[in-house]
């Protein structure tokens, strides 16, 4: 009973810690398309700030300052997506499409120049990574049964941005939901005309959602390579931006369900590593392929099957022209 419950945390632990990145990203994405923007150059915005981040912390030896360029490369790809979506209004799916096809080549091609490595930045150690934090008391409750080990094991020992990832789930429902920004912001989204009427900048507001979405797409991309892994290695975001946007699409746009799905493929990564290996009666041992595929497939099956009527926001990928 005891090592079945040690084998359960630590596959939970694990869920919490590969979900992360698709939390971020999934959040990130949100904002962008209640604004009316669709994003799918989220996949991009992921590796290019994971390999800033990477580079930046490597260089100077502080995974604060990797955090700071990861958010600058976001932003930076942001700008290109927001420039081309709002002010030249261009096909915002062929525009996000673009940039994931730039940041797949500029990453390799800048970490094979800079450092010699195949396009891998250098491993990263100490202070150039976001290491765990042991929550208070963790430690002396690790002996007490079931309340230590999911306080000691499950709870606590994540990194800082492990926690900010969970704490902006609610701090986003209330934004969207409970500020008149985010009333702004969800109108602008479904019906861009009646807000610039009323006076306010279509335009601005579309960009202030994309400056937030590449702040946590930044946050989501960093967290890959500099508190996650221990440096950048080529097509580390591993489709991780479209299983976000899928994420978002299965939640209905709202934040809350998004976590839940984000936490559901986070549960299927960690459990197809628990069974690489293992000896299945009858089929024997399974390709590590075919099970390194199985999150991926059960989650397209489950988005498939049970997300139901989802309607996008109505003014989502439509360039919006004011009227003089």
């Amino acid at each position: 009973m005891e090592q079945l419950l040690v084998d359960i945390t630590l596959i939970l632990d694990s869920t919490v810690r590969l979900a992360v990145p698709l939390i971020l990203a999934s959040l990130a994405g949100l904002y962008s398309e209640r604004s009316g923007i669709v994003d799918i150059g989220l996949e991009g915005k992921l590796l290019a700030a994971a390999f800033a981040a990477a580079a930046m912390s490597a260089v100077t030896g502080s995974a604060w300052l990797g955090l700071l360029a990861g958010i600058g490369a976001a932003l930076m790809f942001s700008g290109i997506h927001g420039l081309a979506s709002i002010n030249f209004k261009g096909n915002q799916t062929i525009s996000g499409v673009a940039l994931n096809f730039l940041a797949a080549g500029l990453t390799t091609f800048l970490g094979q120049s800079w450092f010699k490595r195949g396009g891998y930045t250098p491993q990263l150690s100490g202070d150039q990574r976001f290491n765990p934090i042991n929550l208070p008391f963790a430690e002396q409750l690790r002996d007490v049964p079931v309340i230590g080990q999911i306080y000691g094991e499950l709870i606590s020992g994540h990194n800082i941005i492990t926690y900010f990832a969970f704490v902006a789930v609610p701090a986003t429902a209330w934004v969207l939901f409970r500020t008149r920004f985010g009333l702004r912001l969800r109108a602008v989204g479904e019906n861009p005309k009646a807000i610039d009427t009323a006076g306010i900048s279509v335009t601005r507001l579309r960009y202030q959602a994309l400056i937030i979405t590449a702040v946590l797409v930044g946050i989501g991309g960093a967290y890959l390579s500099i508190a996650q892994s221990a440096g950048f290695n080529n097509n580390m975001s591993a489709g991780r931006g479209y299983i976000a946007l899928a994420a978002l699409i299965f939640a209905k746009w709202r934040p809350g369900p998004a976590l839940l799905v984000c936490l559901m493929f986070g549960f299927l990564d960690a459990v197809q590593f628990r069974i690489q290996g293992q000896v299945f009666p009858i089929i024997g041992e399974v390709p590590v392929q075919a099970i390194q595929a199985l999150p991926y497939i059960l989650t397209v099956v489950l988005l498939a099957g049970f997300i139901g009527r989802a309607v996008a926001p109505k003014a989502a990928g439509v360039p919006y022209t004011k009227e003089r």
